[in-house]
């Protein structure tokens, strides 16, 4: 009896460990989701919040795949919110249109 309780406990273990990891992302899914208007508050927010510690780097400097890391980064030593992380990321997305 004892060995069976030791194989089902052993396999509900290695059964959970198996099961894909859910996490969270705080990097922006897309560009371009914010209005016009959001995008507006996101380069004042950039130009305030980033540069209030080091020189504001060129938008067009970094690939958006490398603006996602860089923002991941910087955005909680800035204190940002969710939604202005996400309206500093398409500030900077759409600059280099």
């Amino acid at each position: 009896m004892k060995k069976i309780i030791a194989i089902a406990t052993f396999t509900g273990i290695l059964l959970a460990s198996c099961t894909p990891k859910t996490s969270a992302t705080t990097a922006p899914v897309s560009a371009a989701q914010s209005t016009a208007e959001q995008i507006a508050q996101g380069k004042t927010i950039f130009e305030n919040s980033c540069g209030r510690c080091h020189k504001l780097p060129d938008p067009t400097s970094h690939t958006s795949v490398q603006w996602v890391g860089i923002m991941n980064a910087m955005a909680p030593k800035a204190k940002l919110t969710d939604e202005q992380h996400q309206w500093v990321y398409d500030y900077i997305v759409s600059v280099k249109k």
